[in-house]
């Protein structure tokens, strides 16, 4: 993955955790001699993986629990790093931004040639709900979709709530999120806000 993504992921513990968690994380992961991760340089896999894994044990949070998170923190993000523009042409609403998210890696892969994106498609129902279904190379990132629908939902001010109703790692063919826009949050599914998770 690109460094960018890893920047993220520092930005994250860093910011809500402190320095210190993160340090810990690079240490656990055998990462304390990359301090510093370029933006557009392509890295192995493997590295986001082990500082997630390692943030989990430093943190006491579960593999889902940090994705969702991170995949939340990854719209304001990106919007703080340069990309807001990006963001902005992809869509007026929800629905739009859904829809043209195909196109946004399209564009990104400008700057990002070695970028291997995921795809989107989305059905729309008249009920105002959707089927979102995530098609990736990568396996295991699925809870991050989750995490970054509530960080778009918190962009376009949507109320929405979030079920994946089929999942490759349980064994189905596809990733597959039911969406319902405007409705009050299903307290016992709640979402993780990376704002709060706290040591």
């Amino acid at each position: 993955m690109y460094g960018l993504v890893n920047r993220a992921i520092q930005q994250m513990v860093s910011s809500h955790h402190g320095e210190d968690a993160w340090q810990r994380s690079t240490l656990r992961a055998d990462l304390q001699d990359l301090d510093f991760f370029s933006t557009y340089q392509a890295y192995p896999d493997d590295v986001t993986h082990r500082l997630v894994a390692a943030a989990t044990e430093v943190l006491g949070l579960s593999g889902e629990q940090i994705m969702q998170a991170f995949g939340e923190y990854w719209i304001t993000y990106t919007a703080s790093e340069g990309y807001e523009q990006l963001l902005e042409s992809t869509g007026e609403t929800l629905p739009e931004f859904l829809d043209q998210l195909d196109n946004l890696h399209a564009r990104a892969a400008i700057a990002f040639p070695e970028l291997q994106p995921p795809s989107f498609r989305c059905q729309h129902s008249a009920d105002q709900t959707m089927e979102l279904e995530y098609r990736s190379k990568r396996q295991g990132l699925a809870p991050m979709v989750t995490g970054l629908l509530h960080g778009l939902g918190k962009r376009f001010r949507t109320p929405l709530t979030v079920d994946q109703i089929a999942s490759r790692d349980h064994g189905d063919a596809k990733d597959l999120f039911h969406v319902r826009l405007a409705t009050p949050p299903d307290r016992s599914a709640e979402h993780v806000d990376p704002s709060m998770i706290q040591e």
